[in-house]
């Protein structure tokens, strides 16, 4: 059996209220019974079984064989120091075994969270540190006031154009790094430019161990993916050896860039040994635990200092962009293995918890953290029960941050980058592409414009794609579909409300078909779609009702709802009538006693 941790949420509750109190929502949220769901571990620990213990410590030292070799090669991505990427890679773990509501979530640090930091920070450990704090606080306030919803505000298509361009520029940054060049810039395009001018350049032994160990990671992939045939016999089992020996392949495949950068380090002790020093090696990494201290929020240069003023302006927007992706990825991880796996993770109880682990962990010098698919998928797959599975990993972070940390100054840097180009080279998919093209052609537009517009700038890309995808969901309240009655009365029917953004199209539509050219017609607006009504709309009604009421033509309203229909009595509007009915609102224009039809002196005035 395994553990869903997950947390409940009423489902009358609304997502987002309507007005706010402070005294209420205290009232409503600080329960005993809400205070125990948003820690989570008091759901799932008291019925935790000894015979879990076992899975969670394979699949917590799995992860940790995994996230050592992903943590100093996603810093030195980060342009830091590699300690960092260790410093990143243990808190996270222990804030979540509390407050996480998925059991195969492992917070730390990823290639995507990596590259901003280093579009943002650019190098600089305080600014890293500040940006992880900062950004666990806006998380945390997100959580706080449920603001979850906000996710989904961001298309699949733009995401798919961000992962997508963001795996490219990661992958071809790294590769000056297998190449052994050096001052090549971090940007995009100057880094394609400078990369091609200089290679002639190029250290042949860099580019050698950097090949090899993409192929290692390659392969050992592929071994850890292999599905092992058993042949066509009844009662066959494979013997324990096979199964020992299918285990430990499982395990080296899984643990392959542990497996990789151990070899490629090893064969540097090798070569040094004899005095060969022909790899370019990483910088000397400090030993020890990271003190547990409140991030700096000042800048020493020499005789200048900066400020918490001139560090959040320097952060500029990465203190909006960073937050909101490194949710994004982790619930985007969190929904994909909950379906895998059977059970639901809540959004906004995933915001508390990795707001509170940016938080926590920006006392220990990490960057920012969130959620990793690769890691997440390996915890998965090990069999991990509940978050207690972190425990293992951070206790063997811990270790290697005192103990192993003076051998990490023989890691090439070129398996590093090879660790890293393996590992987001799967984020790139094309083959949607094909998908969108055969079912909804339009959002290609979004993820095209995320796509290039990322190369130019995170920042950039994403708001592009938002953009373009709030301009999609709005056209067609700009211009409603509209179902016309083309009969001795117009009636026309919009597929949707009328807002204000398609009240001039509304009106030059209703001007074109009826005040043309002569005979006028009369008309009779069907609104049985119209849910609400704003300010503007109410002012367009009113100017197309004094039009048609100086050109003598009857408009009528039908089949308004009852709130909408106070409102439009109430907004005074001249010649307003409403009928329950369109065909009602039509006979009404024609049948009963002409003398006391109020329609008769427009009808007999527009005949002429």
């Amino acid at each position: 059996m395994t553990m869903s941790v997950q947390t409940e949420t009423s489902a009358f509750e609304p997502s987002c209220p309507t007005s706010f109190n402070i005294t209420t929502w205290a009232q409503r949220n600080c329960t005993a019974e809400n205070v125990r769901r948003k820690f989570p571990i008091t759901l799932w620990l008291p019925r935790y079984q000894c015979s879990w213990v076992q899975s969670d410590f394979i699949a917590g030292l799995t992860v940790a064989l995994t996230v050592i070799p992903q943590g100093l090669a996603y810093a030195h991505l980060a342009e830091l120091p590699l300690q960092y990427g260790l410093y990143s890679s243990f808190m996270g773990c222990l804030v979540y075994f509390f407050l996480g509501s998925s059991k195969d979530i492992t917070l730390g640090p990823t290639a995507i969270m990596s590259l901003m930091v280093a579009s943002y920070a650019e190098g600089d450990t305080t600014y890293a540190v500040a940006l992880t704090l900062l950004c666990g606080c806006i998380q945390l306030g997100m959580g706080i006031f449920q603001l979850g919803f906000l996710v989904n505000f961001i298309s699949f298509p733009v995401i798919n154009g961000f992962t997508s361009a963001a795996a490219i520029t990661i992958a071809f940054g790294q590769v000056k790094h297998v190449l052994g060049l050096q001052k090549i810039p971090r940007d995009f395009f100057p880094c394609v430019y400078y990369t091609f001018k200089n290679l002639g350049k190029t250290n042949l032994w860099d580019l050698l161990m950097g090949a090899v160990c993409f192929v290692l990671l390659l392969l050992l992939k592929w071994l850890k993916d292999v599905k092992w045939d058993s042949p066509d016999e009844i009662g066959y089992s494979p013997t324990r050896w096979q199964q020992a020996g299918r285990k430990i392949v499982w395990l080296i495949g899984t643990a392959r860039n542990a497996v990789v950068v151990v070899s490629a380090a090893l064969v540097v002790v090798a070569l040094k040994s004899q005095d060969i020093n022909v790899l370019t090696l990483t910088q000397q990494v400090q030993p020890g635990l990271p003190a547990f201290k409140p991030p700096a929020f000042t800048v020493h240069h020499g005789n200048s200092t900066e400020t918490a003023g001139d560090i959040l302006q320097g952060l500029g927007a990465g203190l909006a962009v960073v937050p909101l992706i490194g949710f994004l990825e982790c619930i985007a991880i969190g929904k994909a293995f909950a379906r895998q796996n059977n059970y639901r993770v809540d959004a906004n109880q995933e915001l508390l918890a990795i707001g509170m682990g940016n938080i926590v962990s920006s006392f220990v010098s990490s960057y920012p953290i969130t959620g990793s698919f690769s890691r997440t998928a390996v915890n998965s797959h090990s069999g991990v029960k509940t978050p207690a599975g972190g425990l293992v990993t951070a206790a063997v972070v811990l270790l290697s941050l005192g103990v192993l940390t003076p051998s990490f100054h023989y890691i090439p840097q070129a398996a590093l980058a090879a660790v890293i180009i393996s590992a987001v080279l799967t984020m790139v998919d094309f083959r949607v592409l094909i998908k969108l093209w055969r079912l909804q052609k339009m959002d290609l537009l979004p993820l095209v414009c995320t796509f290039f517009g990322t190369f130019i700038g995170i920042e950039w890309g994403i708001l592009a794609g938002v953009g373009v995808s709030v301009m999609i969901l709005l056209f067609p309240q700009a211009r409603p579909g509209m179902l016309v009655d083309n009969k001795d009365v117009l009636i026309f029917q919009p597929d949707r409300g009328l807002h204000y953004p398609g009240v001039d199209f509304i009106r030059t539509l209703l001007y074109d078909r009826a005040l043309k050219e002569k005979p006028y017609r009369p008309v009779v607006l069907d609104c049985s779609h119209m849910a609400s009504i704003d300010y503007t709309t109410i002012q367009g009604i009113k100017e197309v009702l004094e039009e048609f009421n100086r050109m003598r033509v009857p408009l009528s309203f039908a089949a308004l709802k009852p709130h909408l229909q106070e409102v439009l009595t109430a907004a005074d509007l001249p010649g307003f009538r409403c009928y329950a009915t369109a065909n009602e609102a039509a006979n009404n224009i024609y049948d009963g006693d002409p003398e006391t039809n109020p329609y008769t002196p427009l009808l007999n005035a527009a005949q002429h």
